[in-house]
């Protein structure tokens, strides 16, 4: 006798209370994340908590939403705070604060984000009443607490989030100095995506019998799958419609899946893609089965030709033909994307799938080739003409499809009558023209607007546990360098995504102080909010130091670093005048 499978726990079921729960349905969360399910009870209760699972599987909810209900919104003095969350790169910051303030905002709880970058007047004001919940970067929060602006004598609850990665940009003295800052009682969240005898370390000597939770990965024999071509395009989170939007255009789609995260998410680039002039309709979790079987209808019927889904409302669907899967987000895991892309290329044809991923998301692609054995192609983002050139390739295929249907000759006499007035040429291209505007009629003239373009970003180069150990780089004239001294070599600029102008940054600070190159890349990385992996040769001497760094970027990381200290000090920093 054959038994159904048990529903997952709902959030009412793991414990959380009302007024979160509404937020989550308001936002769209369907049903917790396996991180969320396995962290969500320990961390109501009070335990610490060490979490392995990678980005992008839910883990800034599964430590939020207990944050939330364990603490008590304006219960805290001045310069104090009452929950403190370390993050690797101000971006994170941004994007844990702004998640926190949605989850809690029926709570009345305020929220600071604090980095580099950032003018510390602003911080300063905010910090001076006091905050429920301060998200920072480790540079900034050690800057604020030895200025005595940020307090942790009643911190209750300390996370860690993607301690690996602040463990690579070279702030782990910086977290040992604010754990030590933090009351003996209190709770604390690790959550890492690997588990090095570094975060080990950590884990023993400031998490007290903590529970230990790891999302386990689904087994996918490598190089298995449908004939799917697979492509990624990096873009800015406010520039993911448009670009979704150009994509589908030179891409065509005759029936396509687009999945999103969240109900809401849903919802809104629904609208988005009408406006654009597909024909789009949503389905998720929170529609009843009347309103799903029509969206399904008119999608099997190709009545429309984009369905914008959550996975949960996705289950189940059986639809041939799929030309196309989208995520419009990096999947939550690996397997999800395993999942989602197994719907196209059946039946031996070829499927597409396109997956629009951050900047700071490109680790969770390698991850997921890792799992697939199949790579990932990261792609430029259509420019306008090249939207503009596959809009008139479609006019002229559907023109050649209409000489090849024939039954025209009701329509000869109109091109007789102008042909005895104009070239035959220039009749032809005005009735190109004319069914040209007409298929882009009603596209929003958004997607004429220019798109950011970010370089496809390559996996960080692996760190010698001795910074600088082996680098070979040639010393500035005028820099004396001695036997152990450190540098960093420049980085090799081979391939196309490498292809950038680097500038030269004058820090003033050097050996003497104890500056490290680990030092340097961690406060850029973690302050400027610049990936590691884009920081080329680091010379160290004995008063200053210099950086090769992205010329685009380097105004603004010495606006950056002017605002905060290196080893405990305000130091000069200004491009190299040689």
């Amino acid at each position: 006798m054959s038994t159904t499978p048990a529903a997952p726990p709902s959030f009412e079921q793991l414990g959380l209370q009302p007024a979160l729960v509404e937020a989550l349905h308001a936002l769209g969360y369907e049903e917790p994340t396996p991180i969320q399910r396995a962290a969500l009870p320990p961390l109501l209760a009070g335990k610490d908590l060490l979490g392995i699972a990678a980005t992008g599987t839910g883990k800034t909810a599964a430590f939020a939403l207990p944050l939330l209900q364990r603490l008590t919104p304006g219960e805290h003095a001045a310069f104090s705070t009452s929950a403190l969350v370390l993050v690797p790169t101000r971006e994170l910051a941004m994007q844990v604060a702004e998640a926190i303030h949605r989850y809690g905002q029926k709570l009345g709880v305020s929220v600071l984000p604090i980095y580099g970058g950032q003018p510390m007047g602003q911080q300063l004001r905010v910090l001076k009443r006091g905050v429920d919940v301060v998200v920072a970067t480790p540079g900034r929060a050690l800057d604020h607490m030895r200025r005595q602006s940020l307090l942790l004598d009643s911190v209750r609850t300390v996370v860690l989030d993607e301690a690996d990665e602040m463990l690579d940009m070279g702030f782990a003295e910086d977290l040992e100095a604010l754990l030590e800052a933090t009351p003996e009682e209190h709770q604390t969240a690790l959550f890492s995506a690997t588990l090095p005898p570094r975060i080990a370390s950590i884990a023993e000597r400031h998490l007290n019998e903590p529970v230990h939770v790891r999302i386990a990965k689904e087994k996918v024999a490598p190089g298995t799958g449908p004939r799917v071509r697979q492509t990624a395009y990096i873009v800015p989170r406010a520039f993911k419609a448009a670009t979704l939007g150009r994509v589908l255009d030179v891409e065509a789609p005759t029936a396509a899946i687009v999945f999103c995260r969240t109900r809401t998410e849903v919802d809104e680039l629904t609208v988005s893609l009408n406006g654009r002039g597909w024909r789009a309709q949503a389905l998720h979790g929170g529609m009843d089965q009347a309103q799903r079987d029509r969206v399904l209808k008119q999608f099997k019927t190709h009545a429309i030709e984009l369905l914008v889904a959550t996975d949960v409302a996705a289950r189940g669907l059986d639809i041939e033909k799929l030309s196309h899967v989208v995520n419009y987000d990096v999947p939550n895991a690996p397997e999800a994307y395993v999942h989602r892309i197994g719907r196209t290329g059946r039946a031996g044809r070829e499927g597409v799938a396109i997956t629009l991923a951050e900047p700071r998301e490109h680790r969770l692609l390698r991850n997921i080739e890792k799992l697939t054995g199949q790579k990932i192609e990261v792609a430029t983002v259509p420019t306008v003409a090249d939207l503009r050139a596959r809009r008139l390739e479609l006019v002229r295929a559907s023109l050649r499809e209409a000489l090849v249907a024939g039954e025209l000759d009701s329509y000869r006499s109109v091109v007789e009558s102008l042909a005895s007035e104009f070239d035959l040429l220039e009749v032809a291209a005005a009735g190109v023209k004319l069914l040209h505007d007409a298929q882009v009629e009603g596209r929003d003239e958004e997607e004429e607007k220019d798109i950011p373009l970010v370089a496809p970003p390559t996996d960080r180069p692996s760190r010698s546990p001795h910074p600088g150990k082996d680098a070979r780089t040639a010393a500035r004239p005028g820099m004396r360098e001695r036997p152990g001294a450190e540098s960093r070599g420049p980085k090799r600029r081979t391939g196309p995504s490498e292809d950038f102008e680097m500038a030269r940054l004058f820090i003033g600070v050097g050996r003497n102080a104890g500056v490290r190159p680990a030092d340097l890349v961690g406060a850029i990385a973690g302050e400027a909010g610049v990936e590691g992996k884009r920081i080329g040769a680091i010379q160290i001497g004995d008063t200053h130091s210099l950086v090769e760094v992205p010329e685009s970027m380097a105004d603004q990381i010495v606006t950056a670093l002017k605002q905060t200290t290196l080893r405990g000090k305000k130091v000069p920093v200004r491009r190299d005048r040689g």
